[in-house]
């Protein structure tokens, strides 16, 4: 039984106050998902139990429990959609549409603010941490090759003691699709309590760690039952070109120069 019906069945034994999360759930339908306990409170005012009691009601455990289902239910109408599609059509597809989706959240301002950051900072940290660790770590890549030093750290424990020692010439870019991710949330927490400037790149302009953000730039593919998709990656990678190329051309670097330089520098790390 889907959701939907599920709640639609409980409805006349709800009492006044779980009416409410009930009616706020299913006019968010499958966006639910990406909400809060705090962001049914405050669109329900309403408390933490008659959340956990409207859930229970339903015969979920709590309310992650009923996002997980929703999420679930939500995913199998997507597979049972896409199976007449060829999937390398689809696949392509979905990589094409979370860069055009990425492009749309563009700010050229919030871009030009980030490199001035760049250019100002005396060093730069980048935080990240399963996904988007690896994204951080693609990041200092692309840096180097436009001769910024920058490093990534994918290791909590040491982005807690860097974020610790920095100051207030220094920068952190941090990366969380979700922006709740409190690995990551914790240390730029530390960093900001240094008052180290922070760049935030995430999906949501209201999460906890786009609020901790000088800066943010926006994502645009959520991902709560397929974590860590290549479509996520892409969006975020998107944003790293963007932030890179803005760099370049603020500053007149001779890319070519540049990079004939770094290709020299490996030329013989190849096998012949």
């Amino acid at each position: 039984m889907s959701y939907t019906h599920l709640i639609r069945e409980h409805y006349p034994q709800l009492t006044k106050s779980e009416k409410k999360v009930a009616d706020f759930i299913l006019s968010a339908q499958e966006k639910i998902i990406y909400s809060t306990m705090s962001d049914i409170k405050k669109h329900t005012n309403v408390g933490d139990a008659t959340i956990i009691r409207f859930c229970q009601k339903l015969g979920f455990s709590g309310f992650s429990d009923l996002k997980i289902a929703i999420a679930k239910e939500d995913f199998s109408h997507q597979a049972t959609s896409d199976t007449a599609v060829n999937f390398a059509d689809l696949v392509s597809k979905r990589l094409v549409d979370a860069i055009l989706a990425t492009k749309q959240l563009i700010n050229i301002d919030h871009i030009n603010q980030a490199v001035d950051y760049i250019n100002q900072a005396h060093q730069i940290y980048i935080f990240g941490v399963g996904s988007s660790g690896n994204t951080a770590v693609d990041l200092e890549s692309l840096f180097l090759r436009a001769g910024i030093q920058a490093k990534a750290i994918t290791d909590p424990h040491f982005q807690a003691q860097v974020a610790s020692l920095l100051t207030e010439d220094d920068l952190v870019i941090a990366f969380s699709l979700s922006g709740k991710t409190k690995d990551t949330f914790d240390s730029i927490a530390i960093a900001k309590k240094n008052h180290a400037k922070i760049i935030s790149i995430t999906n949501y302009l209201l999460s906890p760690i786009a609020q901790q953000g000088d800066v943010v730039l926006q994502t645009a593919i959520e991902e709560f039952l397929n974590g860590g998709s290549l479509a996520g990656k892409i969006s975020q990678l998107y944003l790293c070109d963007v932030l890179v190329n803005g760099y370049e051309r603020k500053n007149n670097i001779d890319t070519l120069a540049l990079k004939e330089t770094v290709l020299r520098s490996i030329l013989d790390k190849s096998l012949d």
